[in-house]
């Protein structure tokens, strides 16, 4: 949940999402690649902060 490129779908079947590679999936999407490739997700960067507080 730290990389820019994931997201939350509205899919209950596939929650979870990589913008990067535009797949939706059941686990997290760096697993889902790590398990594809045998590699870590090339494609990770690191979510921008947020400066304002949660409420």
């Amino acid at each position: 949940m730290k990389c820019r490129y994931y997201y939350v779908t509205w899919d209950p079947n596939f929650p979870r999402g990589c913008k990067a590679f535009g797949f939706k999936s059941h686990a997290m999407p760096s697993l889902t690649v790590l398990s594809s490739s045998g590699k870590a997700c090339m494609n990770f960067e690191l979510k921008a902060s947020s400066s304002s507080p949660h409420r």
